[in-house]
């Protein structure tokens, strides 16, 4: 059989499709992945065959143009203003971006590019003759390739986002470009999309629209590192796994980079105990997170570990909490431990990904604006001692390990 899959460019959107890539070429299965260029150190290490023909726009301008979207909607929930879509940089005023010169002067250029990308794809899914296509959300160039082609095609999902979201906070592109028309397929909406690859348990699995649903088994892939020895050993205190995003501080500015207070808030000898009546907070701190963040963090209480990129995979089967910034990697990674999770979000899809698995009853959603040390290290004390947090999480572990395997499913799906 042979599998194309269509990957857009942000650098984490591939991770969830690494494990179908293995277990695809590990039964003989042909894979290749469309990709843009900046993606091919990284599929390649994971053992994926890149095809670098993709020249898709930028997901970060896309993403910044919605939040500020939603701040001239005055939906935008934090007290500061969202970051310039172009530059990321700081803005005093809604007045510093003009939307309709945005779309006047750059949006052409862009639909040029995504039209040459579109057509890339096809292209070469004509000469691959796939059986199977697998896009992220993100990437439409594999949604057209696999429709051009007559290939079964399916999106899978990254996290528990869908493409039937509000407009707002789609992750679902626009086809900007008229390709879809331009291939004789008529306009493209997410109605458009026919099936959904979805990982999530029953209780976070987000909105699809009239596309079908195809449960999977979640598999982490949050890349590789050396397997340290203490994750093996047995802890005769709460264990708790903070990480952050890679991106979130480009994307949102430096009010999103919370990891100084969350570590502060994590101190078993911090003045909060005092003033806030919470008993001293006897657990082992792992934090991970990227070398620049990693380097901007200042001393750090003597219960926290710091590590640059530990995966997620090696670290929460021994942890008893974890601490994120709504990622979908990250939500699901722990769904897939069973470990509680709070999430402080600054994004509206990590916020809805959040306010799901809190209404799941596996973990605690905290807007990250409202986010101070006292809010956290309450909500911590509160996962550690409600045991419906714990309950509610091995239910939804338990669920996803009776889903079909990605090999299984793909098998399935063939047919």
């Amino acid at each position: 059989m042979r599998v194309l899959f269509a990957v857009s460019s942000w650098p984490t959107h591939y991770s969830a499709m690494v494990p179908f890539g293995w277990a695809l070429q590990a039964a003989g299965h042909d894979v290749r992945v469309l990709c843009t260029p900046p993606q091919v150190p990284a599929l390649s290490g994971a053992g994926l065959t890149p095809v670098p023909v993709l020249d898709s726009p930028s997901d970060e301008v896309r993403l910044r143009v919605q939040y500020f979207a939603e701040a001239l909607d005055g939906i935008w929930p934090y007290p500061w203003l969202p970051r310039h879509p172009l530059t990321g940089a700081r803005i005093d005023s809604l007045d510093d971006f003009s939307v309709e010169e945005f779309r006047e002067r750059r949006l052409p250029g862009i639909a040029a590019r995504a039209a040459a990308s579109f057509d890339a794809a096809v292209d070469y899914a004509t000469a691959f003759k796939p059986d199977v296509v697998l896009h992220d959300p993100a990437n439409l160039e594999g949604a057209l390739a696999g429709r051009v082609t007559g290939a079964r095609t399916a999106m899978v999902l990254w996290g528990a986002v869908g493409p039937a979201e509000p407009a707002h906070m789609r992750i679902v592109p626009e086809d900007i470009s008229g390709s879809f028309p331009r291939y004789g397929l008529g306009p493209f909406d997410p109605g458009t999309i026919a099936a959904v690859i979805d990982p999530c348990p029953s209780a976070v699995a987000p909105p699809i629209g009239t596309a079908e649903r195809w449960p999977v088994q979640y598999v982490p892939y949050n890349g590789s590192f050396p397997a340290p020895r203490w994750t093996l050993d047995p802890t005769d205190r709460p264990r708790i796994c903070v990480t952050w995003s890679t991106a979130l501080r480009t994307m949102i500015g430096p009010p999103a980079f919370l990891l100084p207070e969350i570590a502060r808030a994590l101190d078993a000898l911090d003045a909060l105990d005092a003033l806030d009546g919470l008993a001293g907070l006897d657990a082992d701190v792992i934090l991970t997170a990227t070398p620049q963040d990693v380097a901007d963090l200042g001393p750090m209480p003597p219960n926290v570990r710091v590590f640059e990129r530990l995966p997620l995979r090696l670290i929460l089967p021994s942890c008893t909490a974890a601490i994120h910034h709504g990622g979908a990697g990250s939500t699901l990674t722990a769904l897939w431990a069973g470990v509680p999770q709070l999430l402080p979000t600054f994004a509206s899809e990590q916020a809805a990904s959040a306010n799901r698995v809190a209404t799941a009853g596996t973990g605690i959603h905290l807007p990250g604006h409202l986010a101070d040390a006292p809010a956290l290290r309450k909500a911590v004390d509160d996962l550690l001692t409600d045991a419906s947090y714990p309950k509610a999480a091995r239910a939804a572990r338990d669920e996803m390990r009776l889903r079909p395997t990605p090999l299984e499913l793909i098998e399935m799906f063939a047919d």
